[in-house]
Order: C-alpha cells, then sequence, then structure tokens
C-alpha cells in the first residue's frame, strides 16, 4: 500500500507541474466545468468521429489533483469509443466515491487507478472528478457548464 501511496503522490506532483493534453481543440465538442468549492475551473475539448474519441485537451486552472486528474483521463479516453469513455467514468467515479473496490474497477482503469488515493482527502474529491463530471456532460450531450456543486 506505501508503494501505491507513493506513487499517487509522485503522479499527481508530474501530471498536475506538467499536465499532458492542456491546451485548447477548435471545432469539437467542449464543455466548461466548475468547482466553486475551491475554485477550479477547466474546459474539457473531446473530439468524436465515428463513435471514438480521437482526441481531447482541456484548458482551465486549478489546483494539482484537478489538473492532474484532467491530464491523466484526456490520455486515458483517446481511441476510446463513447461507450467505453462511459464506462471509465463509471468506474473511476465508483472508485473515487468508495462505491466500488479496487480489485473490481481495476482492469477498466488502468493506471488511473492510482487515483484512488484521493478518497482520503474527502474534500478533494471534487477537485478529482471535475473534468470527468464535465467529460460525463459531453457523452450525455449536456450544453450547459457542469458543476461538482449540484
Amino acid at each position: 500500500m506505501d508503494n501505491l501511496v507513493a506513487l499517487y503522490h509522485e503522479m499527481i506532483v508530474d501530471h498536475g507541474k506538467n499536465p499532458r493534453n492542456f491546451g485548447v481543440l477548435e471545432g469539437v465538442h467542449e464543455l466548461k466545468g466548475l468547482n466553486p468549492l475551491c475554485g477550479d475551473q477547466i474546459t474539457l475539448y473531446v473530439k468524436i468521429e465515428g463513435g471514438k474519441i480521437t482526441d481531447a485537451k482541456f484548458s482551465g486552472q486549478g489546483c494539482a489533483i484537478s489538473m492532474a486528474s484532467s491530464s491523466l483521463m484526456t490520455q486515458a479516453i483517446k481511441g476510446k469509443t463513447v461507450v467505453e469513455a462511459k464506462t471509465l467514468f463509471e468506474a473511476f467515479h465508483g472508485l473515487i466515491m468508495q462505491e466500488t473496490s479496487l480489485d473490481h474497477v481495476n482492469p477498466i482503469l488502468g493506471k488511473l487507478a492510482v487515483l484512488q488515493g484521493v478518497a482520503a482527502y474527502p474534500s478533494r474529491i471534487k477537485c478529482a472528478t471535475l473534468a470527468w463530471h464535465a467529460l460525463n456532460g459531453i457523452l450525455e450531450g449536456a450544453d450547459a457548464p457542469v458543476s461538482t456543486e449540484k
């Protein structure tokens, strides 16, 4: 378990300081996500072609956990079908909300499972799930910004 905690901290620092897929995509699905509790704000950009996510980026500002989760998520969804991305969202959300065991979702999440460490910090769960809620909003066809405060 200590190795998982160390990996969690390492990934948060790495992806928080050097987020992957940070930037803007034009002419794609886009949705803003807001976390009023701590001020995180992101915009998620997802290119879907033929039912498959061919590109994903995000822009905005937020804490290290929000940026790291957004970075890891955009990496994970590229190349996935819309159905696979929805399954990934449900697995991630279930793990972070402690509704699903790691053993159950680990095959689905892969390296994203390291973010389960966020569950130990309840006040940070909204930071970790912000981009994921924006993804779910895009997959569900939302046209208004999503918020962690519903």
